[in-house]
C-alpha cells in the first residue's frame, strides 16, 4: 500500500480528512506519516507533542500502522448522516 492508496480507503472508511496526513508536517491531533531519510515515520501529534511514533523502512508497512491506528480510534471517523 502507499500514500495514494491508503489517501482513497481512508475516504471510503469514513475516516476525516483533518484526522491525518499524509504528506509530513506537524498538523495539531493527527495522525501523520512523513519520511525522514531513507525511512518512514508514522505518527500522531497533538498538543505540542509527538506520540505512537514509528519507524519503518518501506512506505507499505507504515501506511499499514496509521491505518491500524486511525480504525481503532473513534474520534477519526466521521459522524453518521442523520436521515
Amino acid at each position: 500500500m502507499d500514500r495514494e492508496e491508503l489517501r482513497a480507503l481512508l475516504e471510503a472508511e469514513g475516516i476525516r480528512r483533518n484526522a491525518y496526513c499524509l504528506d509530513g508536517g506537524l498538523p495539531d491531533n493527527a495522525y501523520c506519516l512523513d519520511r525522514d531519510g531513507a525511512d518512514w515515520i508514522a505518527y500522531h501529534w497533538g498538543r505540542g507533542s509527538c506520540s505512537w511514533l514509528r519507524r519503518f523502512r518501506d512506505e507499505s508497512p507504515a501506511c499499514e500502522y496509521l491505518l491500524d491506528l486511525l480504525r481503532e480510534d473513534a474520534r477519526a471517523r466521521k459522524p453518521p448522516r442523520s436521515r
